[in-house]
């Protein structure tokens, strides 16, 4: 269960304002990458009623999901969400684009954190005092709270884009590669949502290149 104790350590070192940062959208065929940076106020009770309700983002329901992500925007001493969108992706690939992403709220935030916890990404290097955390968002509620908000930001994307691209089924699987997502791509083809450099699509254009 996600706690405090990687804050409090960065918090013995002095550093006061810790970010916790994390991403949705790593995976799937279409829509942006989200990334999310929060940080919870540094005098936060840990015992506080609402932090229950926070989780990692891949174990609560929908429902759930909305509800935490009101409680940390109206809780968190500050948060972020920025998107990199698929044609970005697609010309830089997806591990620089979750990077660009997480940076890119990590400098939205007012004020700016004196240090970051972030789940596991590839990182050479980092202006501020890090750690990389494996399957952060069970460890760290900073990290977990940021991965509701990115998660919940981006389903609010797909759903939107279900509206303007309908057909292809994205209120339902987030993009993600499910096998009726793939049957509408064999039908509809792509949308222009969808990441050309992602396997089955880059497959499908070798093959109509041929």
């Amino acid at each position: 269960m996600a706690d405090l104790s990687l804050e409090s350590e960065f918090h013995a070192q002095g550093h006061r304002l810790v970010a916790g940062a994390d991403e949705a959208g790593r995976g799937p065929l279409a829509g942006p990458v989200t990334a999310a940076a929060v940080i919870l106020p540094p005098d936060l009770n840990p015992n506080a009623a609402w932090l229950r309700v926070i989780d990692d983002s891949k174990r609560i329901t929908a429902l759930r999901r909305e509800s935490a992500a009101e409680a940390i925007r109206s809780q968190a001493l500050a948060f972020a969400v920025q998107h990199v969108e698929p044609d970005d992706i697609d010309r830089i690939g997806i591990g620089p684009a979750v990077l660009q992403a997480m940076f890119s709220a990590v400098s939205e935030l007012r004020p700016q954190p004196d240090a970051l916890l972030l789940d596991w990404v590839h990182l050479r290097h980092c202006p501020l005092p890090y750690r990389r955390v494996v399957k952060g968002d069970s460890k760290s509620l900073s990290i977990a709270a940021a991965s509701i908000l990115a998660k919940v930001a981006r389903d609010e994307i797909m759903v939107s884009a279900d509206r303007r691209y309908p057909g292809y089924g994205f209120a339902r699987h987030k993009g993600y590669g499910t096998a009726q997502h793939l049957r509408c791509l064999d039908e509809m083809g792509p949308s222009p949502i969808h990441r050309h450099s992602f396997s089955p699509l880059r497959q499908k254009r070798l093959m109509r290149d041929a």
